[in-house]
């Protein structure tokens, strides 16, 4: 077969360090343009970006021309110079380590597009580390709480 025929449709979450709230409405949207744009120079396609203060979720159709911890050290590296540069000159703003991945079918696309987009919405009703806690028990994947869930310092 000549040809690579893929469907890897993913959300994909991550948080600033300790979780503070640093990604300010101010200049938000031009960051979720920033890193889409960066997504789609790679081949991939961002379907949508949105988050709170302290997490970002992207969901994108992967490309299988690039290994997905790849793609995150690109973008969360490039982001993190972007907004120091232009936002955060006197101090260091950095992603905190890792990311979780989940995978979907075509069928789920709408539905998660749709919580993607209504973050606000839904933070108002379950906090970052309930919702997390639900999406990794969705997906049987292990975690230890005593590292994975921690409070944003204050």
């Amino acid at each position: 077969m000549s040809h690579c025929y893929t469907q890897l449709n993913l959300q994909i979450v991550f948080a600033v360090k300790y979780r503070a709230s640093l990604i300010a409405d101010s200049f938000k949207h031009e960051l979720y343009r920033y890193m889409a744009a960066n997504i789609n120079n790679r081949s991939h396609h961002c379907m949508v970006i949105n988050g709170m203060p302290d997490h970002i979720h992207i969901f994108l159709r992967m490309h299988p021309s690039e290994s997905l911890s790849s793609l995150m050290q690109i973008i969360k590296g490039s982001s993190s110079r972007w907004i120091n540069a232009k936002y955060y000159p006197q101090q260091t703003f950095k992603w905190q380590d890792g990311y979780s991945a989940f995978s979907y079918s075509q069928s789920q696309v709408p539905i998660v597009i749709r919580y993607i987009q209504n973050q606000e919405k839904h933070h108002q009703k379950q906090p970052f580390l309930d919702e997390y806690k639900t999406i990794l028990n969705k997906f049987n994947i292990p975690y230890d709480p005593e590292n994975t869930f921690q409070a944003p310092q204050g």
